[in-house]
């Protein structure tokens, strides 16, 4: 009963097999929309394609997208070639993609949108960047196919216009898969190895896929950081190339190219004959105008009558010197006035005055303080003796000298009762000239009129 039941993996292998047999599913041409887009860190692309009532997952692997001249982006409507298998560990079937094209608009051209935007906002392309072209090359390069007739054109161009300038051609290839990679050399041995100061990039017309080599990224990082001014010369005034955003000067054709890089010799010398009736009609204009002025030093006063000019310069003179006199003794006399102001000043300031004003300024207050000094010592002295006669009337000494003693008991203790006192007690008697030692024979107290 067992046998019966497959596995999960028995039947993945079965299902496989009979997809993988079928010539049906071998090359599939399949239209869709691009969603759920995913480019893995390993180079493989996942995504979904999808039309408005199905969808199925696919899978193009680093070896196919690696080709792709676009970048596939979610809501991308795509045109692929695969063929259907199955991803066994997930039981599922899926389309492995090998080719994959824009579905309505050509891939090359949508890559070349794709760069065009990218470098645009990295600021390859603005203004400040660009680099001005000598006015007089000395070198130019020519970097171009040696057997094309872009570089003949450019070099009878040249030679008409501007024979003196040294011209170098740096063969390249202009088309194919090589050709990006040969254009980036030359342009580095250019700036690395020659003496050229101005660099022409280009060759003649094509279609896009011949023109292709100047729509790499390679190649337009090769001309931004080139240190040579590079004027781009890709096909007819109608092809426009990343190479032409990307260099200092866009030149419609290789022959325009020529003539923006060198002047035109017949250009020149109708300017230098310009130039040169210019100067001597400047000069012409000097020369009569120095001569005028000649005629009227000759025909002046000073020449004429140089006696004359002189002598009324000598009148002038005296006149000056006899101003010159009163203007010195006016000064001379305004600083003497002002010296003994200031004299007057520094007299009144000496320090010889300042000591003597201050000597009687101090002579007045020593009187003063000795003044209040006496006044306040003979203040104090009447009020010490004031109360040095209020003491004496409290002093206990003068008391005992009009007839009065203080009793003291054998202990010392002053008596102030004869309860405190027994009879034969010794006490002493202080007076006023010394003290007597007596015995108690009797004591008698009395009331002295205090009410019992």
């Amino acid at each position: 009963m067992e046998d019966k039941y497959l596995t999960v993996t028995a039947l993945t292998k079965y299902i496989k097999r009979k997809l993988s047999s079928d010539p049906h599913l071998k090359n599939i041409w399949l239209k869709g929309e691009i969603s759920n887009f995913k480019h893995h860190s390993r180079g493989h692309m996942y995504l979904t394609v999808k039309d408005d009532r199905a969808r199925i997952q696919a899978v193009m692997f680093a070896g196919n997208n690696r080709r792709l001249k676009f970048r596939p982006e979610n809501g991308m409507n795509v045109l692929i070639r695969g063929e259907i298998g199955v991803f066994e560990q997930f039981g599922q079937y899926q389309l492995y993609v090998q080719q994959m094209e824009p579905d309505g608009i050509g891939s090359l051209y949508l890559a070349f949108e794709q760069l065009k935007e990218k470098l645009h906002k990295q600021g390859y392309f603005n203004e400040e960047h660009k680099k001005t072209l000598p006015k007089f090359p000395k070198n130019i390069g020519v970097i171009t196919s040696p057997t094309g007739a872009a570089v003949r054109d450019i070099i009878t161009t040249i030679r008409r216009r501007y024979p003196i300038v040294q011209t170098t051609i740096i063969p390249v290839l202009v088309q194919g898969e090589n050709a990006p990679g040969s254009i980036v050399d030359a342009i580095k041995r250019a700036n690395e190895e020659t003496d050229c100061d101005l660099l022409i990039v280009g060759r003649g017309g094509g279609s896009i896929e011949e023109l292709w080599g100047f729509n790499e990224e390679i190649v337009a990082n090769a001309i931004f950081h080139s240190c040579t001014p590079v004027i781009s010369a890709v096909g007819h005034e109608t092809d426009i190339t990343i190479s032409d955003f990307v260099a200092d000067v866009r030149a419609p054709t290789p022959t325009g190219a020529a003539e923006i890089a060198v002047p035109s010799q017949l250009e020149l010398a109708d300017k230098i004959n310009s130039m040169r009736r210019s100067l001597t009609r400047v000069l012409t204009d000097q020369i009569t105008a120095s001569k005028q002025n000649l005629n009227r030093i000759k025909q002046s006063y000073a020449f004429r009558y140089p006696e004359q000019l002189i002598a009324q310069k000598e009148q002038e003179l005296d006149k000056y010197v006899e101003r010159l006199g009163k203007a010195y003794q006016h000064e001379w006399k305004r600083k003497y006035e002002s010296l003994s102001h200031m004299n007057s000043r520094l007299l009144a300031l000496h320090p010889r005055q300042q000591i003597e004003r201050t000597e009687k300024e101090l002579k007045q207050l020593n009187k003063q303080i000795n003044n209040v000094m006496s006044s306040q010592l003979e203040q104090h002295s009447d009020r010490l003796q004031q109360a040095l006669e209020k003491l004496s009337l409290l002093n206990p000494l003068e008391t005992m000298k009009r007839g009065y003693a203080i009793t003291y008991s054998s202990s010392g203790d002053l008596i102030k009762s004869v309860k405190i006192v027994s009879e034969a007690e010794q006490i002493s008697v202080k007076l006023a000239d010394g003290t007597i030692d007596c015995h108690v024979l009797d004591t008698k107290e009395e009331n002295n009129g205090r009410g019992e």
